[in-house]
């Protein structure tokens, strides 16, 4: 069987991504660093494994602490600052890549809200998500 290929990047197409088969998580993320990061009140994100995702074009890498200690990835296109995808490659077990970089958004099908303690009040999230307060163990 073929597996479904997921394709998107950041605004001048010179940061893209393939990544093979599903994604193993889908949601939101509303804490204050997405949020800060992405200008919205939460950042749309799907989860893949490291095997599964390909990355072409050089990326501006910003590191900051994360909530469980550890230092947190963003990758954006170092020509348009478009936000492109989490992690290291090479590096990391898995990637996160922000919804809002695929070519076709109808890959989008989020399941789950993190740290809904900090989202806003005007944000609506989609009825029948799986909500966290902060990172689901």
């Amino acid at each position: 069987m073929i597996q479904p290929c997921i394709t998107g990047g950041c605004l001048c197409g010179a940061l893209r991504y393939e990544a093979s088969g599903p994604p193993d998580l889908a949601g939101y993320c509303c804490c204050a660093d997405c949020r800060r990061a992405s200008g919205s009140g939460f950042i749309p994100f799907m989860g893949f494994p490291a095997e599964a995702l390909r990355v072409t074009g050089a990326t501006r890498q910003f590191r900051s602490p994360s909530f469980r200690g550890t230092v947190a990835v963003r990758n954006s296109c170092p020509e348009c600052g478009g936000l492109v995808f989490g992690g290291v490659i090479g590096e990391d077990v898995s990637h996160t890549v922000y919804a809002g970089s695929l070519d076709d958004p109808a890959h989008f099908r989020p399941s789950m809200a993190i740290f809904t303690r900090d989202r806003p009040d005007w944000v609506r999230l989609p009825p029948g998500l799986a909500e966290f307060e902060t990172m689901p163990g």
